[in-house]
Order: structure tokens, then C-alpha cells, then sequence
């Protein structure tokens, strides 16, 4: 861990549309990083078709994703989405994360994702809209659950010992 400029800010629970904006910009983020990460898998791989090698990809992808979350959560507290919103993840009790703990919070995460997925596999369910459309639903749901936390924070969150708080860093003057 590196030490951290001071902080300006109350460190409350950032508003739930703030946090789903940052949800959203760092998707953008990511479809950059899905990109290099697939270059780099098939240049290595000697892939030839989309269709050869998907697990593989599809794991390689999940290291990547993890080490640009883990690194950027035990650096600073923030990717590069949650410093344009002003977002910082820290301990519960305000430190900075610990890399067991943004190691977990990084495979809890995946409950934005992994339930509703299986729904669509267990349902049947083939056409890219409607499995669009199932996930937006249960990523809107998880993010709505927050409500029922009384600090308003996520519940893999509260589950990790983490939380996300409004940071800025102080102007250099």
C-alpha cells in the first residue's frame, strides 16, 4: 500500500446514481482492457477463431479484470472511473484495503453478474437482448438492495468489510 495525499470531503456513502455512473463509466473503462487483453491472449495462444480457446480467453480476461481491480484497490482506493466520480473504496474503518480483502471483493463482485447470468443459461434464453435486458434488470435490482443497508453500501461491501466513500484529494496549491 502507498500513502495517501490528504483528503478533502465528509467520506460519505457517494449517492447510488454517482455510483452507478461510475458503475457504467468504468464498463466503458473495461471494453478497452477486453480489447488488449484479447490481442495479447491470441497473440500468445496462436488463436485463430473466436471460436478456439474460449475458456481460456474467458479466464485470462477474469485475471486481467482482477489484477486492474486488486492493483488500483490496494494503491489508491480508486480506478481510474472511481477518481472521475470522486469515489474511494477503504476498510470499514477507514483504512486503506488490504490486498486479501480487494482480493475478495473482487470475486464477491461478480454477484453484479453470475446470478443473473445463470438465469438466462438455466432459462434458455439465446437472444443478446433478452439476456441484455435480464442482466440490466438484476444489476438495477443489486444496486436498489442498497437502499435496504443502513449506511446505504453495497452488500458485497458490507460482506467484504469495505465501503465507498466520497474522496477528493486536496488541490496542489
Amino acid at each position: 500500500m502507498i500513502s495517501l495525499p490528504p483528503a478533502t470531503g465528509d467520506h460519505s456513502t457517494p449517492a447510488l446514481v454517482r455510483r452507478v455512473a461510475c458503475f457504467v463509466y468504468e464498463g466503458v473503462l473495461l471494453f478497452g482492457i477486453v480489447m488488449a487483453a484479447g490481442i495479447a491472449y491470441s497473440l500468445a495462444t496462436d488463436q485463430r477463431s473466436a471460436l478456439q480457446g474460449q475458456l481460456g480467453l474467458q479466464l485470462f480476461v477474469f485475471a486481467v479484470f482482477g489484477l486492474y481491480f486488486v492493483w488500483f484497490w490496494t494503491r489508491t482506493g480508486q480506478t481510474l472511473a472511481m477518481q472521475t466520480w470522486h469515489i474511494r473504496l477503504v476498510q470499514r474503518d477507514g483504512k486503506p484495503v488490504a490486498l486479501a480483502r480487494a482480493v475478495a471483493r473482487y470475486l464477491v463482485c461478480w454477484v453484479w453478474f453470475l446470478p443473473w447470468l445463470a438465469i438466462a443459461h438455466v432459462a434458455g434464453l439465446r437472444s443478446n437482448g433478452a439476456v441484455f435486458g435480464l442482466l440490466c434488470a438484476g444489476i438495477a435490482l443489486w444496486a436498489l438492495l442498497s437502499r435496504l443497508h443502513p449506511d446505504r453500501q453495497f452488500w458485497h461491501d458490507a460482506l467484504c468489510g469495505t465501503r465507498l466513500i466520497t474522496w477528493r484529494a486536496k488541490p496542489k496549491d
